[in-house]
């Protein structure tokens, strides 16, 4: 899947030539992907089922740790999203979860200081120190890296236009939504009434059919 943490990251997928995983895994897989598809896209009540059965094959396996790590996937498209709520799911987990999770954890909700970018996944690692989402080229991994930005208080102009950008090509409508919210406010709070009229206009077309 294209998101940032890799269920395999923990060992749940097979390597080739080797046997097929158990079940639970390509379900949690599966599942966790459609979640995370219908979250971006703005179906609410779909997302919410597919984790369910996502969470629901994962802990089948009693571990703390990969229950942890379909948490912050979930949210970390929220973040993406500007949605934060501070991860509850994740947070009861927290205490049995890896150094590398919490670290991401501390990266999703702008917790930057004397975070340690070597526990990060890859992609991530230089974000802390340069607040640049530009570099990074996958589209939701920029999207939850924008996020993770604006969390901190380290956004910039350009990072929102580029948060704009990726979601409107993606076709995500909830992440779309909320960055051209946070650009009207700009535009509003600068007093450029004319640039705020031009994204209501836009807030309003991807909202026609927004569930």
């Amino acid at each position: 899947m294209r998101i940032l943490i890799a269920l395999a990251a923990l060992g749940l997928c097979a390597c080739a030539g080797k046997p097929l995983p158990p079940d639970w895994q390509s379900d949690a897989k599966g599942a966790l992907d459609a979640s995370v598809d219908d979250y971006l896209k703005g179906h609410t009540g779909a997302a919410s089922a597919e984790f369910r059965s996502a969470r629901l094959a994962t802990t089948s396996t009693g571990r703390p740790d990969y229950v942890a790590q379909v948490e912050l996937v979930r949210c970390a498209a929220q973040v993406a999203s500007l949605d934060f709520d501070d991860c509850p799911g994740y947070a009861a987990l927290a205490p049995e979860a890896t150094p590398e999770q919490r670290a991401y954890a501390d990266y999703l909700y702008g917790r930057w200081q004397g975070i340690n970018s070597a526990l990060l996944p890859e992609q991530h690692r230089a974000v802390p120190a340069s607040a640049q989402v530009a570099p990074i080229a996958d589209p939701l991994a920029r999207l939850v890296a924008a996020g993770a930005a604006f969390k901190a208080g380290r956004i910039t102009p350009e990072g929102i236009t580029l948060a704009i950008d990726t979601a409107s090509t993606q076709g995500w409508r909830r992440p779309l939504l909320a960055w051209l919210g946070i650009q009207a406010q700009r535009a509003e709070a600068a007093g450029d009434a004319q640039e705020v009229q031009r994204i209501r206009r836009r807030i309003a077309l991807v909202s026609d059919t927004f569930k």
